[in-house]
């Protein structure tokens, strides 16, 4: 059976070009970084290489990249380090469609006496303006909104968000996990996100290898380490550094740089785009009681969150995947879980509405003949489930 795979915002096939930039630093290269030998020189050649691709994706200084273990690491080590030191009254905000790295992070830090706001979610999933702006106080240490949301892929006004929160005076981190490879992010100075002093990334999202990240953090911007140990990453992040892992994100970030050239020469919607809207559109036309969460709200190119009346979502997804196409029913760190998604029932939606409700979130080799397979699945899947559903009401037959 052939396979189409539709998760990518759950994680993404690791590239063939970054496996191969990866390969020398497991047999060959296997050098400590901070060694001072001749192994250990070319190993940390390699990590200030990478450092280079990746800060040349984002457009800031080489400095101001942290290498970490992935995306939770660095949520957790950006609202950790500048707030569980931070002095009294500390008040750090955020919002009801975060991922679980920020949101469990800050029920730790309220039990550490910082004074947590959560902002609510629109019905499309954005993060107003006027919300943050009625939430800030004096106080406010910290602001941590997610660039585009890993379920919705809504985009959030992150540019006027960071500008409220320095405004008053308060840092700003964005984990931009779902973003970066997929919009171009200017970082420098008079950038668009100038304001941004934290922004998060994983490997595993671009085309990299699991385990590896960084957090991008601003000059000036003072961080406590999570980890005590070694003088790593101007002591701001202590461990041997994962060499192949930082080569395989370095390589990732300069063929990310490269499609979005690509992106931006093309005058109508991208490549992706297209594919997902016709994936979309299709299946809209196709099936009744279906419907896109998020709709009408700025989206990553990729991805698609369609509710489906009268299935559950699992049922849906092990049926597709039974005909081999792969799709998710939202965070995969929410996989198994029993309760309906924490980011749709904040969007208002109804927990039944939310347990009906599948992402399809396409990746960069997705293909138009695989759009067209997975065409040929999704609608008699959903059929067959609501053949199987006490509250569908089938449409009446008309007399031949």
């Amino acid at each position: 059976m052939r396979r189409i795979y539709m998760d990518a915002n759950a994680t993404t096939p690791l590239l063939p070009e970054v496996f191969e930039a990866m390969r020398p630093f497991f047999l060959e290269h296997y050098g400590n970084a901070s060694s001072i030998h001749q192994q250990g020189q070319y190993a940390r050649a390699a990590v200030d290489h990478a450092r280079d691709q990746i800060a040349h994706l984002l457009h800031c200084r080489t400095s101001e990249i942290v290498f970490t273990s992935g995306g939770t690491e660095s949520d957790n080590l950006a609202l950790f380090g500048t707030l569980e030191n931070a002095a009294a009254p500390a008040h750090f905000i955020t919002t009801s469609i975060e991922h679980d790295a920020v949101l469990r992070a800050a029920e730790s830090l309220s039990k550490k006496k910082i004074e947590v706001t959560i902002l609510p979610s629109t019905p499309q999933g954005v993060i107003e303006p006027t919300a943050l702006l009625a939430a800030i106080r004096p106080e406010t240490k910290l602001v941590s909104v997610m660039f585009a949301n890993n379920e919705t892929g809504v985009i959030q006004p992150i540019a006027a968000l960071a500008a409220i929160a320095h405004a008053s005076g308060a840092l700003f981190h964005t984990d931009a996990v779902q973003v970066v490879g997929r919009l171009p992010l200017d970082l420098s100075p008079k950038g668009a996100l100038k304001d941004v002093d934290l922004l998060t990334i994983s490997g595993h999202k671009i085309y990299a290898p699991k385990g590896i990240g960084a957090l991008f953090v601003r000059r000036n911007v003072r961080l406590a380490p999570m980890l005590h140990g070694g003088s790593h990453e101007r002591q701001r992040r202590a461990g041997t550094e994962n060499v192949a892992g930082i080569v395989g994100l370095g390589k990732a970030a300069e063929v990310s740089n490269t499609w979005l050239a690509e992106d931006n020469a093309t005058d109508g919607p991208t490549h992706l785009a297209a594919l997902r809207d016709r994936l979309e559109q299709s299946i809209l036309s196709q099936v009744e009681e279906c419907g896109v969460n998020g709709e009408g709200a700025p989206r990553v190119s990729n991805t698609s969150n369609l509710y489906f009346d009268h299935i559950e979502a699992e049922a849906l997804v092990i049926a597709l995947d039974l005909k081999g196409l792969s799709v998710s029913g939202g965070s995969a760190c929410q996989s198994g879980a029993t309760e309906p998604s924490h980011v749709l029932t904040a969007m208002g939606l109804s927990p039944a509405r939310a347990r009906a409700s599948i992402r399809f979130s396409l990746s960069r080799l997705t293909t138009a003949e695989e759009i067209d397979e997975a065409l040929a699945l999704i609608p008699a899947a959903v059929a067959r489930l609501r053949d199987l559903s006490p509250t569908w009401n089938k449409p009446a037959l008309i007399p031949a």
